[in-house]
């Protein structure tokens, strides 16, 4: 936890007799501000799902800070510059509309995307030009899911998140009526249904033996679809342990004097691990996990160095410009790069082609996410090629995608 202090010096009296002394400067009681990384979403219980996103939270002697009227945390030209995506930006996404599956609804979605998109400079993109749309699990626009605070804010991190990395892209929210894993999974169905190219599923819970009867709502032909790998360190979630999706673990990103100009290291928070419910995909090979290993690929997850984000409907006195982490993050961030290499009519079932062009990633070689068996370390701890916190690497452009 990071502290930073500040003085207020009051001012002194002006003395009415000249015989008087200047008395002492009066200083007030320092303001003391302190930073926490907090889990937005509950815990889940079983059956359902908690989302994915921590919130870098500012307290000023032990209350919600103001509301940040100017970003903090990375934008999108640092994520752009940070995975080699700036061209790729400018030009592509055309044609490609990027799902977003999370639980409840978001009253302020359409308002405050638009103004994460001005205060960046990135067109606007609204429901009134067709390029967001905002729908139930049942594909109502008009009857959405009752209002949450918390998934509210996973809502804006994650229209932020395609915002910056494909501006081009067009955006569909899919709000499920509950964050049961039922209703998320049928919410994953109808994005696929209304023709979205890339799903991001930023959200996950235990894994269970019954599980498997949802990998269905994820494996749909030609669409590519992501999943976040968890927040609370070595561990599996599900559907990142589906093998239907590409499931994405986080990072630290850092500026570096490197060619590139920046470095990552494996988030401690990431999840990653070895699943004990589904198959091995034929596209894996690790021999250290009979089963399916989570993660594929990564990106920036640390709250740390977080991401900027808006969102103006307050939860727990939080709202206006944020700093978010968690691979919440991550997931969309791989998902609109998956739309800027307009592939996925062609990339095959879950992370395949990823597999298949691994060369072509930012390897990231150190950190840990918790302790397991020595005999197969690379499932908690990063190093070169294949690792489960991070996968096979970041994003260096869109080849691998």
């Amino acid at each position: 936890m990071n502290i930073r202090h500040s003085l207020v010096a009051g001012a002194s009296g002006v003395a009415l007799v000249a015989s008087l002394a200047w008395p002492a400067a009066a200083t007030a009681t320092p303001a003391r501000v302190t930073h926490h990384n907090v889990a937005v979403c509950a815990k889940p219980t079983s059956g359902s799902a908690g989302c994915d996103a921590v919130l870098n939270e500012v307290q000023v002697n032990g209350k919600p800070a103001s509301p940040a009227t100017t970003p903090s945390g990375y934008g999108p030209s640092a994520l752009r510059s940070a995975y080699a995506l700036a061209s790729a930006a400018a030009s592509s996404g055309g044609g490609q509309t990027v799902a977003i599956v999370d639980a409840y609804n978001d009253p302020k979605a359409a308002a405050d995307l638009a103004t994460y998109r001005s205060t960046f400079g990135i067109p606007a993109c609204t429901v009134a030009s067709g390029c967001f749309t905002q729908m139930s699990q049942t594909g109502s626009t008009t009857s959405l899911p009752r209002n949450n605070g918390s998934w509210s804010e996973e809502i804006s991190l994650d229209l932020d998140m395609v915002s910056a990395i494909c501006p081009n892209c067009h955006i569909l929210l899919v709000e499920a009526s509950s964050a049961s894993i039922a209703n998320l999974a049928a919410a994953a169905r109808e994005a696929a249904a209304r023709g979205a190219t890339e799903v991001s599923n930023s959200y996950g819970g235990s894994e269970s033996s019954t599980q498997t009867s949802y990998d269905s709502s994820y494996n749909h032909a030609g669409v590519a679809v992501t999943a976040s790998a968890g927040d609370s360190g070595y561990g599996v979630s599900f559907p990142a342990s589906s093998p239907y999706v590409t499931a994405v673990g986080g990072t630290s990103l850092v500026t570096s004097n490197t060619t590139r100009g920046w470095t990552e290291t494996a988030w401690s928070g990431t999840g990653s691990g070895c699943s004990t419910v589904e198959a091995k995909p034929s596209w894996q090979s690790d021999t250290g996990c009979a089963r399916r290993t989570v993660g594929d690929v990564s990106a920036d997850a640390d709250p740390n160095t977080g991401v900027a984000v808006y969102d103006s409907y307050s939860y727990q006195g939080y709202s206006g410009w944020l700093v978010f982490g968690g691979t919440s993050v991550a997931s969309p961030i791989i998902a609109s790069v998956y739309a800027l290499a307009g592939n996925a009519s062609s990339v095959g079932t879950g992370a395949q082609h990823v597999y298949a062009e691994a060369g072509s990633l930012n390897d990231v070689t150190s950190g840990s996410n918790g302790t397991c068996s020595s005999s197969a370390a690379y499932l908690c701890t990063a190093g070169p090629g294949y690792d489960g916190p991070t996968g096979l690497g970041t994003p260096a452009g869109t080849t691998a995608f």
